[in-house]
């Protein structure tokens, strides 16, 4: 008899949840505040410049734009790759993906300075630049998602899934590409003009969204009691390590082409050696915290089984996810535009200058903000909808993975209840 998984809203009654909801919606009032402030008095109270015209709520936008594409991850390989074992998470691994864009298109919005020009983009399009595709990217992501998610919710949308299921992981495939793109095809940026930034983008959302998914699901089941199984939990951050491996791959592959193009060289060294706290975030944020010190983590024999420790790596994973944004973002409009090449250029209008930046408290609290409104969103949505399984320990996981031809694949004999997942050997999910 195949296992059956019963879905179940969390019941959101404890103070734990009310205190969790306050704190998220004073986050969101914060962040709506701070977009009123810098719409009344103008962009002049922010950091941005001339210069720097996408400042610190880029980041926080950009990132979770990208994470929203990855928080698929898990949908995605339950129903195109056919691992059943993570059919039960799908519910949440799409709410999740919608949620962060949510989140992200909120902050761009809300950074335009003035909202209602929204509508000349959303009427007018110039199909030569990348930002008009990304609006039918966006709100196409959302449109399959949704229908995704009612595949997977309704009896009558089943036999869809599949195709729904694929339809999704494609359309997020091109989302990040085109996300990836804005920076690739600015070739007026030495720090950008690289083919490879979309493909480094999908990867980067991989690591990202199953990051921010871990730190979903961890305390989702171990504040509400629910029994998560040790296996499940193991493939999932063997393979987030997986994914950060290879982010560093192509950040490694990235700035070496770079260097060996001779009209990069000089922006290399200023990302790399000479750009001060750009420099810093690079190697201490987005390569230490954000890349070496998860991998460490996940893939210790002892670190690797305990759940803080997980979910420590996946915050790490955000951080660095964040510094890599912030250098990216901030620091390719920092270095100079290079309008005569190997000429030395000055002006009065701040040629061949570094531009300074620091981020503003209302930046700040717009970007928080943004990442507020997804998490806020998810925890309306486990408490109205069903979208997690009362149970997933791993007897239920795996029975469930042999029912439809799947061989365990790795050792299952930790308790699900013990708050620790099984040794890190065996294959990465």
């Amino acid at each position: 008899m195949k296992p059956h998984v019963h879905f179940r809203e969390i019941e959101g009654r404890s103070p734990g949840y009310w205190a969790l909801f306050g704190l998220f919606g004073i986050l969101v009032l914060a962040g709506l505040a701070a977009a009123h402030y810098m719409e009344t008095e103008g962009h002049w109270v922010t950091g941005m410049s001339n210069q720097i015209v996408w400042g610190t709520p880029h980041v926080f936008a950009v990132f979770l734009i990208v994470a929203a594409s990855g928080a698929l991850n898990v949908a995605s390989i339950a129903s195109v790759f056919g691992k059943a074992r993570y059919k039960p998470l799908a519910r949440l691994s799409a709410v999740l993906a919608v949620a962060l864009l949510a989140g992200g298109l909120a902050v761009l919005v809300l950074d335009l300075g003035r909202p209602d020009r929204l509508i000349v983009a959303m009427t007018y399009y110039n199909f030569k630049s990348i930002f008009a595709w990304n609006i039918f990217l966006y709100t196409g992501f959302m449109a399959i998602v949704a229908i995704y998610l009612w595949t997977m919710m309704d009896r009558m949308g089943r036999p869809y899934g599949k195709a729904a299921g694929l339809a999704a992981f494609i359309w997020r495939l091109i989302l990040t590409t085109g996300t990836g793109s804005i920076f690739g095809w600015l070739v007026a940026r030495q720090a950008y003009d690289a083919a490879i930034m979309a493909p480094m983008f999908i990867v980067f959302s991989f690591a990202y969204g199953l990051a921010v998914f871990l730190l979903v699901l961890l305390p989702a089941y171990g504040w509400t009691g629910r029994p998560l199984g040790a296996e499940l939990l193991r493939r999932l951050k063997n393979l987030l390590g997986v994914f950060v491996a290879a982010s560093l791959y192509f950040v490694a592959v990235y700035h070496l082409t770079n260097l060996y193009a001779a009209e990069h060289g000089s922006v290399e060294r200023f990302i790399l050696l000479e750009g001060g706290v750009y420099t810093r975030v690079f190697w201490i944020v987005q390569i230490l915290l954000g890349g070496i010190a998860p991998l460490v983590i996940v893939f210790h024999p002892k670190l690797g089984t305990r759940r803080a420790w997980i979910a420590t790596a996946a915050a790490l994973v955000v951080i660095g996810g964040l510094g890599q944004m912030y250098v990216t973002i901030i620091g390719g409009q920092a270095y100079p535009l290079v309008l005569f090449p190997g000429k030395e250029v000055s002006s009065t209008f701040f040629d061949g200058v570094v531009a300074e930046y620091a981020p503003s408290l209302p930046e700040i609290a717009l970007g928080v903000g943004g990442i507020a409104i997804a998490l806020l969103a998810v925890l309306l949505a486990i408490r109205v909808l069903p979208l997690l399984p009362e149970r997933l320990d791993d007897p239920l996981v795996e029975a469930q993975a042999a029912a439809a031809g799947e061989g365990s694949g790795g050792r299952t004999e930790a308790a699900a209840g013990s708050g620790e997942a099984a040794p890190a050997s065996g294959t990465a999910g």
